[in-house]
């Protein structure tokens, strides 16, 4: 309770410093005005006591530019009212320093707000004085990742603080400068991205770019300076597209957009020497959806279009929810103009982001009629991804590392993880988001965590697919794992390749805690098929044998081994006659074997005879391309003691490559342990017997 009589004597004195009760403060009319633009039935009051609790609370204190502190949550405020953001997203801005920086305290925000404000304000708040760019940064972003976790809000509010301090950077010491502004680039720009802020992201580009480029900005300026000198010829070209629009009966505002100075940095080093059209692009809002194919249409119709820079972000928006259509076309003239068609709300969205959009699950989906349904931006894939990984970085400098390296992805993908198999040890399903470019690893690790770790192989779309394969949007991944949890048997883990594969941080941190504990030179034991089966040894006894079989009523018949599966000793035969009154011998699994038995052929039984004896078999090894790959397999092959009787490699596909041996073995036994040893080659999925070529028999 006495919290609760200290705020309100802090109310009441900001009251009597000048303010009649329920009026708003002068200072406070501009940011009112703006937020009643975008959300006319808004309540003021929260705003209203927010802003004289936030000026009484930080009176006296007084920024390094010289103005009076509270100019700064102010500022914040207006930027957020700017972009649409609620009420109860004002508020908070102008509370967000004063549990930082005055006597206030959170419990008291909690008791006078409600819950959700104070939640909002723990989550911006700095729980200690940070240094720009060193360890304690990266552990304030981890912190604000997790109170933020549930409600992209108080990134927004974090993002405006940054806007206004970047604005007001001159005053600092040139190496605070440089500090700040790295942190804003390597951050704080990848999170406006995300969250589609563009408004924010924009400004804060150029802020950046003229502390840490002030060279190149300069030039980029005195680009944008010449050319707005002189007439603009998008003036004529915006014209004639609103004449061919109002011809064509589609109802359409058509605006010239200037580019900011980092966009125009980047066109200069991508295209050299700008045209006179380059400098902006031409913004087309209309209705409703239809209208923006509508506006394509007309457009490609009666200029020229430049089908190769066409981009349709309606039909599949961006990650951060951006939609668009992007088009170039060349007017009679020839010059070459770039346009940009949305609708009114695509295009709020785009400047604005999940700002925009609110929160879903507490303010209503529009006030102006629009009845469409929202996707929930309070938890988009990628924030979820961060706040699974963030916990197990082992290192501030890792957290640092990694988030940076996340933030810096610009699209997203959506695949669909299934079940490894009916009686497989887990069930999974549904949509994964992840970054694109990912690979089966990623896809792995995001759906299964640690016991990624046993990952052999993957199917995507049902087919076989190495593991570094990259995933397109809508794919359908099946990881497979190894099966054999047997007291004698060790799992096998990933190999340091895997980092190669792995976009994610949550994969490259897993990836790498593994190896730190087993070591990276842990060598990994016989992999199983990508079937998820492993071969069973045959007992020593069985294998003692020679490369003929015996039949024991007709010794004297003659016998060859089966050309299509190639039998060698300790395999399961079966034997059937042939014309000449010999006999043929198939393994017993053989497909040849099975269609004699089915048909109606009579098998004889064989056997093998005992004593020590060599054998020829061929062996087919699936493998995904590496180099120096066929340089491994033949040296395990030399190890072993086998002769190479014929060798053929054929072309790579999709990744993968199959070589064909055929081998002499000095000793049948060892067929098992070859076998075994070339799976343990690196890129090697899967080692199996197969017939030999016609030449090779």
């Amino acid at each position: 309770m006495s919290a609760v009589r200290g705020l309100r004597r802090i109310g009441r004195l900001a009251v009597l410093a000048g303010t009649a009760k329920g009026t708003l403060p002068d200072a406070l009319e501009h940011v009112a005005k703006v937020h009643r633009a975008h959300h006319p039935r808004a309540d003021l009051d929260p705003l209203r006591r927010a802003y004289l609790l936030a000026e009484s609370s930080h009176r006296g204190q007084m920024r390094k530019s010289g103005e009076p502190y509270i100019t700064h949550p102010l500022a914040v405020t207006l930027l957020l009212a700017q972009l649409g953001a609620g009420t109860t997203t004002l508020t908070a801005s102008l509370l967000h320093d004063t549990v930082e920086d005055t006597e206030l305290t959170l419990d008291q925000v909690r008791e006078e707000f409600g819950a959700e404000v104070g939640h909002l304000v723990d989550g911006v708040t700095k729980l200690k004085k940070v240094d720009y760019g060193s360890a304690a940064e990266s552990e304030t972003f981890r912190k604000m990742l997790v109170a933020s976790g549930s409600d992209v809000r108080v990134m927004s509010i974090k993002l405006a603080d940054r806007l206004h301090n970047m604005r007001t950077l001159g005053v600092m010491r040139p190496e605070k400068q440089a500090r700040i502004a790295t942190v804003t680039r390597d951050v704080l720009i990848p999170l406006a991205e995300r969250l589609g802020v563009q408004a924010l992201k924009s400004e804060l580009e150029d802020l950046v770019f003229k502390v840490l480029h002030p060279e190149e900005y300069a030039r980029a300026r005195e680009l944008i300076e010449t050319h707005t000198e002189r007439p603009d010829p998008l003036t004529g070209i915006a014209s004639a597209v609103r004449r061919v629009l109002g011809e064509a009966g589609v109802a359409a505002q058509v605006l010239i957009r200037p580019r900011h100075t980092v966009s125009v940095h980047r066109l200069v080093r991508k295209r050299g020497e700008l045209g006179e059209c380059d400098l902006a692009r031409l913004l087309v809002l209309v209705e409703e959806d239809a209208d923006c194919y509508a506006v394509l249409g007309e457009l490609h119709t009666c200029f020229t279009p430049l089908i190769s820079e066409f981009k349709d972000f309606i039909a599949a928006p961006k990650f951060n929810l951006y939609q668009s259509l992007h088009t170039a076309f060349a007017d009679e003239c020839g010059r070459v103009v770039e346009a940009l068609v949305r609708t009114r709300r695509m295009h709020r969205v785009a400047e604005a982001g999940v700002v925009a959009l609110g929160d879903p699950d507490t303010e209503p989906a529009a006030e102006d009629g629009e009845g469409a349904e929202r996707a929930d931006p309070t938890r988009p894939g990628w924030l979820r991804r961060l706040l699974e990984w963030q916990s197990h970085a082992p290192d501030p400098d890792t957290f640092w590392d990694e988030l940076r390296e996340e933030l810096a992805q610009d699209r997203e993908i959506t695949v669909y993880c299934v079940p490894q198999s009916a009686d497989g040890p887990l069930e999974l399903a549904g949509g994964l988001p992840l970054p694109e470019g990912a690979s089966c690893v990623d896809a792995a690790y995001a759906a299964l965590g640690e016991a990624a770790h046993r990952c052999i192989g993957a199917r995507v779309n049902g087919r076989l697919a190495p593991l570094h394969t990259v995933l397109q949007d809508g794919d359908a991944v099946q990881p497979i794992l190894e099966t054999d949890h047997s007291e004698a048997h060790t799992a096998s883990g990933p190999s340091p390749e895997w980092l190669h594969h792995a976009r994610t941080p949550g994969a490259r941190i897993a990836i790498r805690q593994w190896l730190s504990t087993h070591g990276p030179s842990a060598e990994p034991l016989p992999a199983t098929s990508p079937e998820g089966i492993t071969p069973q040894p045959t007992p020593a006894a069985e294998l003692e044998a020679e490369d003929a079989p015996e039949i024991a009523d007709r010794p004297e018949a003659p016998v060859r081994l089966a050309g299509c599966c190639t039998p060698v000793p300790a395999d399961a035969v079966t034997g059937f006659a042939v014309r000449g009154g010999g006999f043929t011998v198939h393994r017993e699994s053989c497909q040849a074997a099975v269609r004699m038995t089915s048909a109606g052929r009579s098998a004889f039984p064989v056997r093998w005879r005992r004593g020590a004896a060599g054998c020829r078999v061929t062996l087919r090894a699936e493998s995904f391309g590496r180099a120096h790959l066929l340089a491994d397999l033949t040296e395990v092959i030399a190890a072993a003691g086998a002769r190479v009787l014929a060798a053929e490699v054929e072309p790579p596909r999709e990744q993968r490559v199959r070589h064909t041996y055929t081998l002499q073995l000095p000793d049948a036994a060892e067929l098992p342990e070859l076998m075994r040893a070339m799976r343990r080659v690196p890129g090697v999925y899967d080692v199996s017997r197969a017939a030999p070529t016609p030449a090779d028999r």
